[in-house]
């Protein structure tokens, strides 16, 4: 990985870097660049974001201190380059791998990762946050957060950055601005940032006034703030408007190339000096320096394995047609049944291609929208829509939907509306870890009133709820989960069947051992039971709907039953498994339960299998717990 890379061999701290001549620099951003592309060609990773970054991580690592001063990093898609530079380019091919590095900065991994970040638009308030620490404990710090217009789009971001300005702390906000998330930017920041990138008339204005007035005697009547509130007018004049950040009190610098890295040293060691809250506005491509990935950066987000020299994704082969993604079945769902109802819409934040709702986006753009970052704005704008007799699918991450959790309860159940929240990426996703796991919604939907919780087990399953969930009959709001990934039919567009609401479904009778099952884990279930014993008389149950809970069939189950496994994707605690054994307690039964699913403590990343795997769900550990159960209960 190493070999044609002489700068870079030499650098395994941010020490190493700064005995290089600045004039090498460019030679270590292209090392670092090819770097990269070689590592995550064969064993995969986000891409685009962190090609983009290259100048700026080196820039970063050559003019502050690290880990003395703070460097924090926004989503961490883009931190690979930080990673390199910090220590870890020996093992950085166990990235995203088990038990390897992490594909997001973690504080428990290195020192120089501050503040551990896997969602977007923390970075600022984490930054602000250790800026108010150092002035109170008098430590001379410096602290950047590095945020992408993107993340920009979110509130939490601007709320931030309202604080900052109202202080005197000593941050740098460093703005790189690519017009990208995963997907294209949306709305009117975007709009705003291009008219500020694209106005050549106001930049080369901006630079010979500062030189202009940096040459002025500051004192007496010409103060530091009356030359910001000339400089500030100017850029208003030229811009038709002000300056959104300094009317939020931050001295605006840039927009600079962010891949001229003699710019950006000689950029961030002036500002170094300059005291109180800031923000530097950098242009970059995502992709930088790979063409294919320049081209179109939403494939090249995170394409898996690749040729680095031909740009060929390399893409699973198989003999046999496979079943489509769960997101793909969304998708093609939602635009079928948007066909036929014409008060369907779709909602998402930022994910259209992770969502599948660019189906929709294409062919309904006036029927589905992509929001920016913006969970909680989605939630509500999803609410307001329903209250028009819309039916409104709003599809978000599991994880992500945690941001908006108060949304859900204030502005969907209290009211009663009939928002259909359509959760992809529910339970363990694999590589991405804590961050993105969506381990915890069916801990925190249970407790909400007026909510109606449902998984899939296939995708018939899939198709169906969705069905049931725009039906005029359905007034309640209605979560579906599902996982990332493959499921498990190959003919999977059925006729749509309306399914009863709160009705679970025998999949197999049984005696001595009952499996409850909820969602996609029902398959694992049926695996296991295949593979065990003919004569074992184990019952299955596919429970379908948390809530409202088919009692009815539960009762029947538990009276049939002496020995009882419920099996979920999901956090044991508050999920399936304490729902079961609530309904045992309140109904006096004494049957034997154990509960599979995921446990009380933080899963890290790695594969979905290997996950799987330490948390004791996959095919052979249920098999061992019904062996278990099985010899017990004869």
């Amino acid at each position: 990985m190493m070999e044609n890379l002489e700068l870079l061999k030499g650098i395994d701290s941010p020490e190493d870097l700064k005995k290089i001549p600045k004039k090498e620099l460019a030679k270590v951003c292209d090392e670092l660049r090819q770097f990269i592309i070689n590592v995550v060609s064969i064993h995969g990773g986000h891409f685009a974001a962190s090609l983009g970054v290259v100048e700026l991580s080196v820039a970063l690592h050559y003019v502050y201190n690290a880990p003395f001063d703070n460097i924090v990093w926004d989503v961490g898609h883009q931190a690979y380059g930080h990673k390199i530079l910090t220590g870890r380019k020996h093992n950085f091919q166990t990235n995203r791998k088990y038990k390897g590095l992490s594909g997001f900065p973690k504080r428990s991994e290195s020192a120089y990762d501050v503040f551990g970040v896997g969602h977007s638009s923390t970075s600022i308030s984490a930054a602000l946050g250790m800026a108010l620490a150092n002035k109170y404990l008098a430590e001379p710090k410096k602290n950047v957060a590095v945020i992408g217009d993107g993340s920009m789009t979110a509130g939490m971001a601007f709320e931030a950055m309202n604080h900052a300005g109202s202080t005197d702390a000593d941050v740098l906000i460093i703005l790189n601005d690519n017009c990208m998330s995963i997907d294209p930017n949306v709305g009117a920041l975007k709009d705003y940032l291009t008219q500020i990138s694209t106005s050549t008339v106001y930049n080369k204005m901006k630079e010979d006034v500062w030189h202009f007035l940096e040459k002025l005697p500051i004192g007496g009547n010409f103060t530091k703030e009356k030359t910001s509130q000339i400089v500030a007018s100017i850029k208003g004049i030229l811009l038709k408007q002000s300056n959104l950040f300094e009317a939020l009190n931050l001295r605006y610098f840039g927009p600079i190339d962010g891949h001229n890295i003699t710019k950006l040293v000689d950029t961030l060691e002036h500002i170094k000096k300059i005291p109180g809250p800031k923000i530097l506005h950098i242009l970059t491509v995502k992709g930088k320096g790979y063409e294919p990935a320049e081209k179109e950066q939403t494939k090249w987000h995170a394409p898996g394995l690749f040729d680095k020299v031909t740009g060929e994704i390399f893409k699973k082969t198989h003999v046999n047609p496979q079943p489509q993604k769960y997101q793909d079945v969304f998708g093609h769902t939602i635009l079928e049944l948007a066909q036929q109802n014409s008060k369907i819409f779709g909602i998402t934040p930022a994910m259209p291609s992770g969502s599948s709702l660019k189906m929709m986006m294409e062919a309904m753009p006036h029927r589905a929208f992509d929001v920016g970052i913006c969970e909680q704005h989605a939630v509500t704008l999803s609410a307001g829509l329903a209250t028009q007799g819309l039916k409104v699918f709003c599809n978000i991450y599991s994880s992500f939907m945690q941001r908006a959790y108060d949304q859900v309860i204030h502005d969907v159940a209290i009211q009663k509306l009939p928002v259909i929240f359509c959760l992809d990426r529910a339970g363990l996703v694999g590589e991405d870890g804590p961050t993105h796991h969506g381990c915890y919604d069916l801990a925190y939907f249970k407790c909400i009133p007026n909510m109606i919780i449902a998984a899939p087990m296939n995708e018939h399953e899939l198709r169906n709820l969705m069905f049931t969930a725009q039906l005029e009959d359905t007034n309640v709001p209605f979560v579906i989960r599902y996982p990332r990934g493959e499921g498990v039919l190959i003919d999977w567009k059925n006729a749509f069947q309306k399914i009863e609401i709160g009705t679970a479904r025998w999949l197999k009778k049984g005696t001595q051992v009952g499996i409850i099952s909820l969602g996609h884990p029902g398959n694992f279930a049926n695996h296991a039971i295949h593979k065990l014993p003919a004569h074992y008389s184990i019952g299955h149950l596919d429970l379908r709907f948390l809530k409202p809970l088919d009692e009815k069939i539960l009762h029947e189950f538990c009276q049939s039953c002496q020995s009882i496994i419920t099996i979920e994707d999901g956090t044991i605690l508050g999920g399936l498994g304490s729902t079961i054994a609530e309904f045992l307690q309140q109904n006096n039964y004494q049957n034997k339960l154990i509960m599979l699913g995921i446990p009380d403590k933080i899963i890290e990343h790695g594969s979905p299998l290997e996950l799987y795997q330490e948390c004791q769900f996959d095919v052979d550990s249920i098999c061992k717990t019904i062996i278990n159960l099985y010899g017990e209960d004869k």
